[in-house]
């Protein structure tokens, strides 16, 4: 009998899983050091074949609480990088927002340089995890080479090693409360973080449209964001990845 009610327990589980809707994602865009302009697109296209609709704010310094509401997780290809406060500058309720968002359930996700921004801003930090520290961080061309998941996080659990061609960062500031789950020469590129009751993402891949073409790395970016999102990783949102990626 207690063996049947477990099966059952599960079955349930297995229903619930694949009957949650998927997240609804805002992805700020329309500033970045980066060509925006073909990966925004891009990340749009990579959301939508998973059945994940998303919509893109290139304004996000006009995002409030009302504005945040229907949206479970905040997907960021924008960056402050290299300009003066006055050109980016987020008003107090924006920032009150922002955090408000993350720290009452839902979540944050940042590609590439997408984290880079607001270095007097602590929370900031902590919620971005990672971010090109001058005069640390470097990187050479754009080259091939393997990722490796570390670790048993929901992100990267059962991920197997897979190879990409993208620019790939030297030595970023991490923040102490990151941890990392994904390593490639050496180099840390995916990291994950809690705050409050929500979470954080950030993936250093993806410096172009091109590299986000890459299996490995959709893999990594649909998993990051269900669970920045619900706190879980059904595997639902990853179907049209090669299974030796997403396994």
């Amino acid at each position: 009998m207690k063996a049947l009610r477990a099966a059952g327990l599960v079955l349930m589980a297995a229903v619930a899983a694949q009957a949650a809707p998927p997240p609804r994602v805002l992805i700020f865009s329309g500033q970045n050091n980066h060509d925006w302009k073909t990966t925004t697109p891009a990340l749009v296209k990579i959301l939508g074949a998973a059945g994940i609709a998303a919509e893109v704010t290139e304004r996000p310094d006009q995002c409030t609480d009302a504005s945040l509401a229907k949206f479970d997780a905040i997907l960021s290809n924008w960056n402050s990088f290299g300009k003066p406060d006055s050109a980016t500058h987020w008003p107090a309720e924006t920032r009150d927002a922002f955090l408000k968002f993350a720290r009452e359930g839902k979540g944050v996700v940042a590609v590439h340089a997408g984290s880079s921004s607001f270095y007097d801003w602590p929370e900031y930090q902590q919620l971005g995890m990672a971010f090109w520290k001058s005069g640390q961080t470097s990187h050479g061309p754009m080259h091939t080479f393997t990722v490796t998941a570390s670790g048993e996080h929901p992100v990267t659990r059962g991920l197997q090693p897979f190879t990409t061609k993208d620019e790939l960062w030297i030595k970023p500031g991490v923040h102490p409360g990151a941890t990392v789950l994904a390593v490639a020469d050496g180099q840390p590129v995916a990291f994950a973080t809690s705050f409050g009751k929500g979470r954080g993402f950030t993936l250093l891949l993806g410096h172009n449209a091109e590299s986000m073409n890459n299996p490995g790395f959709q893999t990594l970016l649909l998993r990051g964001v269900e669970w920045a999102a619900s706190g879980a990783v059904t595997g639902s949102h990853t179907n049209r990845v090669p299974a030796a990626v997403a396994k």
